[in-house]
């Protein structure tokens, strides 16, 4: 079954759903932001097929998030090595770990963030990088970027935003 493609949306999310794939490639970043980077690392962290893995690899690479080196010559092997793109994928994957635990583990957090140092506990939150206001659903409000399309910005002037008791 062909997959829906989203690059020639007039969206970020769109294109960034794009970029990155499908559920096994955020899998597939999680386990490189803990350090797996060899194929069959991949595969047995994730139980899934060589045909798939090799899929998924290879459009990952091809969008930037991952580059591939050798590490073995004889038989020729490869590694998988976050890119700055990448790398900059970490927050979204702790923004959807967080609502995972939040919403989806019964038993408590499946994994937890620690300052690096410390080994304090962290909760992450999403904030304005100027004014360190907390971004959430009840005190923003989205408006067109200046690459919004006029049908971008039609359909946001015609929209309702209820955030009353949290709607």
């Amino acid at each position: 079954m062909q997959r829906t493609s989203f690059k020639n949306m007039d969206c970020s999310a769109a294109k960034a759903l794009e970029c990155v794939g499908e559920w096994w490639s955020i899998l597939i970043l999680r386990d490189a932001f803990l350090g797996l980077s060899k194929f069959d690392e991949f595969q047995n962290s994730l139980g899934i097929a060589s045909n798939s893995l090799t899929r998924r690899l290879k459009h990952l690479t091809e969008n930037g998030l991952l580059e591939r080196r050798i590490y073995s010559e004889r038989p020729k092997r490869y590694e998988y090595i976050l890119t700055e793109k990448g790398r900059d994928f970490f927050p979204v994957l702790v923004a959807l770990t967080r609502w995972g635990n939040q919403h989806l583990a019964p038993n408590g957090a499946y994994v937890q963030l620690a300052d690096r140092i410390t080994g304090k506990l962290l909760e992450p939150i999403l904030m304005d990088k100027q004014s360190l206001l907390e971004i959430t659903y009840a005190n923003v409000i989205v408006q067109p970027g200046t690459g919004a399309t006029e049908a971008l910005k039609a359909r946001l002037a015609m929209r309702k935003v209820d955030v009353d008791e949290g709607h």
